[in-house]
């Protein structure tokens, strides 16, 4: 029991280690690969947020629609509100396209 203390310390030391020395180091290369990563990279998180946009869209049309049938104006607006937020998901979708397409071309 008395060697407890030092047995849990060194185990802890020795994962310590571990992860310093087995972290990886910056990435200082700008190849081809890593631009070519990036553009893609880029371009796969615009499609992402053009696919939620037009999810947000979708879901605030139904909320509105729901909205003004049963006469609640506050389900209504919210769904406007969605419908706003979906559109400005799906602008920013476009422009990260867009630059991942430029980061492409430009690579070329």
């Amino acid at each position: 029991m008395k060697n407890l203390p030092w047995f849990l310390a060194a185990v802890g030391l020795g994962l310590a280690a571990y992860v310093v020395l087995n972290t990886p180091g910056p990435e200082y290369a700008t190849g081809v690969d890593g631009v070519d990563d990036a553009a893609r990279g880029t371009s796969r998180w615009g499609s992402k947020a053009r696919v939620g946009g037009a999810g947000n869209r979708v879901v605030g049309k139904v909320k509105e629609a729901f909205g003004n049938a049963t006469g609640d104006p506050d389900l209504a607006d919210e769904g406007l509100g969605d419908q706003i937020v979906g559109h400005a998901q799906d602008a920013v979708g476009t422009l990260a396209q867009a630059a991942g397409q430029a980061i492409h071309d430009i690579n070329r």
